[in-house]
């Protein structure tokens, strides 16, 4: 036994749901050994003493862009266009060497939120496998891919760049670790890119049994212009093309038809809410309950953090609780129970990860982290279910485990180097990316 976590409330997630109080929690070479009301045989070579904590299953960003983490707070206050505008001029002068150095800032983040698994759909593939690795953190990693309508003709999936990127990529990251890290195929959206580009980034991950991550139905409009172009909705579209034939997660889903819908939990597709940032952004919300009922895996995400602020999931699981009860009027809508199982179960389930992490149970992997309930917004704790989705933040984690690795723990990150990551973002990134402005 390698850690016993002793004297803790324990909220397993299971198909029962259920919570011990007073428990204890053993890891075993990276996996839960034991779960029980009574201390376990045996001598533990540590022992975490969780008096006062509560132990739940690592919660899983299911959309992220980490690398965009060097952007925080640089565009809040401008509108949809201006914010784009403003991000494009940055990220075209962005490199590998920015974006490792940011990726590490939004890793240590999470980590520091309890967060043990992310999904990443955006730029720089290579550099957010880098530092995943070296963070010890899961990821399922995703390179947004775009090729508009008009490049239809030329393209060649063998020849493509990123294409060829992707590909190099997913040969050299896929399974890393036992799996830690996942390569997915991606594309940015619909509107951004061609039905060329869809067929052959299905065809290769249906070969290789990888994921798809992409945004979908965000807005009114992209819905409008798709049905003006083609005559179907965006999932109807893509779904004609291969995308929905491998496992796909879609962040937004927020103007899906209830067609759209149904079609897409018979294909076991993910929505991926992100209602924090999509509120922020003057966007609708995805309409969750819509989704469950449609049959669709609902996980969570913050989204990028120029858009979302931050990257605290607690965050996010009240949004979207607060976000179903407002839109639905019942205030019983979405309860905590439900906000967690999306933050942890659901999350695996998008990431391929369902037989081996998203709960507590014996024989999964040592994936979790702990909440400190002594805080004064914390009690006192009449549920633990509502208090971790309606009172927590992020900042109340004070243990962060990844297969049995402490990742975080009380302001420290065994495997990062903050300090280090801090002078590369402010001595090359910052410099590099805001060159000539005045405001830096």
């Amino acid at each position: 036994m390698d850690t016993l976590i002793s004297n803790v409330t324990i909220v397993t997630m299971n198909t029962r749901m259920d919570v011990l109080f007073g428990a204890y929690l053993a890891v075993t070479e990276g996996k839960i050994s034991y779960i029980g009301r009574t201390p376990p045989a045996g001598r533990p070579q540590t022992i975490v003493d969780g008096t006062g904590m509560v132990v739940l299953p690592g919660l899983v960003n299911c959309h992220t862009q980490l690398a965009s983490t060097v952007l925080r707070s640089c565009f809040d206050d401008l509108s949809g266009k201006e914010a784009l505008e403003q991000q494009l001029l940055r990220e075209d002068k962005m490199d590998s060497r920015c974006a490792k150095a940011a990726v590490l800032l939004g890793i240590a983040e999470c980590l520091r939120f309890g967060v043990t698994a992310v999904s990443d759909l955006y730029y720089y593939p290579e550099a957010t496998a880098q530092a995943a690795a070296e963070s010890g953190i899961k990821a399922n990693i995703a390179l947004s891919a775009y090729r508009f309508i008009d490049q239809c003709e030329d393209f060649d999936f063998e020849t493509d760049e990123q294409c060829a990127e992707f590909r190099r990529v997913a040969e050299k990251w896929h399974g890393f670790d036992g799996g830690r890290i996942r390569i997915d195929a991606g594309i940015y959206a619909e509107y951004t890119s061609n039905y060329k580009l869809w067929e052959a980034l299905a065809g290769y991950a249906a070969q290789e049994k990888l994921g798809f991550q992409l945004h979908l139905a965000e807005t009114a409009g992209e819905v409008e212009s798709c049905l003006e172009r083609t005559g179907l909705g965006p999932a109807e579209l893509m779904n004609c093309h291969g995308v929905f034939g491998v496992p796909a997660s879609a962040a937004g889903c927020a103007c899906l038809s209830p067609e759209e819908r149904a079609l897409l939990g018979k294909k076991h597709a993910t929505a991926v809410a992100c209602p924090l940032t999509a509120a922020k952004n003057g966007r609708p919300v995805t309409p969750v309950l819509e989704c469950v009922r449609a049959g669709m895996n609902v996980a969570l995400g913050t989204g990028g953090v120029p858009d979302a602020g931050n990257l605290d999931l607690f965050e996010v699981m009240r949004g979207v609780s607060l976000a179903a009860r407002a839109s639905s009027g019942d205030a019983s809508a979405l309860p905590a129970s439900a906000a967690l199982m999306m933050a942890t179960a659901c999350g695996a389930r998008a990431q391929g990860r369902s037989d081996t992490t998203g709960m507590l149970q014996v024989g999964y992997d040592a994936d979790l982290c702990m909440v400190d309930f002594t805080a004064p917004h914390l009690m006192p704790c009449h549920n633990v279910l509502n208090g971790l989705v309606f009172s927590a933040k992020g900042g109340d984690v004070a243990m962060t485990m990844v297969r049995g690795k402490i990742l975080y723990q009380n302001g420290a990150f065994p495997t990062i180097d903050l300090n280090a990551v801090v002078e590369e973002l402010t001595s090359y990134a910052i410099p590099r990316l805001f060159a000539g402005d005045s405001a830096t």
